[in-house]
Order: C-alpha cells, then structure tokens, then sequence
C-alpha cells in the first residue's frame, strides 16, 4: 500500500476529530475530520456508524503502520457554489415603490 491508493476499510471507531478504520488485519487507519467533506463537518456521525465499509484514500503512512486516510477525495459530494451576482439596478425599484407603499398604507384597512 502507498499514498494515492485506494482501499476498502470498516469503520471501528468514531471520535469528534475522525473516524478510525481497519483496512486489513495489520493495518488501521484514521479519516481526520478534514477528509471527510469539502464542506463543514459538524457531526463526524452524519457520514459514518461503526460496521460501514468504505472506499478511500491514502494519504500518507507513518513510522507505526498508521494510516491517513481520506473519504472526501473518493466520494465527492456535490457542494453549492456561491456566486458572486452584481444587482445592476441598486434601490431603484425602493424608491419607485416607496412612495406607492406610503399613499396605500391604511386604505385597505378600512
């Protein structure tokens, strides 16, 4: 195994910083709360339950056989992308419609 491959493994333990995954008999790994989406992670929980089996990938191997892992670079998730929009008429329809709004006002009430 090396960096860049891409494993199966079954989550064995979640903490509020990452999940911990078994690839292998030797072999466990850590997705840190950074891999797992491109968006905010409030709740490691919402993505993974003990028992899943997932594909991911990996990003580098330690000194100890430890591996980091990532799931959001395998599994993309379709994020809104903000747009930048330009109003080109500003407050013009404000200060057309104002002076409608405060000649009406009151006179459905009667």
């Amino acid at each position: 195994m090396k960096k860049g491959d891409v494993v199966k493994g079954r989550i064995t333990g979640i903490k509020p910083y990452g999940a911990f995954v078994k690839i292998d008999e030797n072999i466990d790994g850590l997705i840190h709360i950074s891999e797992v989406s491109d968006g905010y992670v409030k709740n490691i929980e919402e993505f993974f339950k003990i028992g899943d089996v997932v594909k991911l990938e990996v990003l580098g191997i330690n000194a100890d056989e430890k591996v980091s892992l990532s799931f959001k670079k395998v599994n993309q998730t379709n994020r809104k992308k903000y747009m930048n929009i330009h109003l080109k008429i500003g407050f013009k329809p404000l200060a057309t419609m104002l002076p409608v709004w405060i000649d009406n006002y009151g006179k459905s009430d009667e």
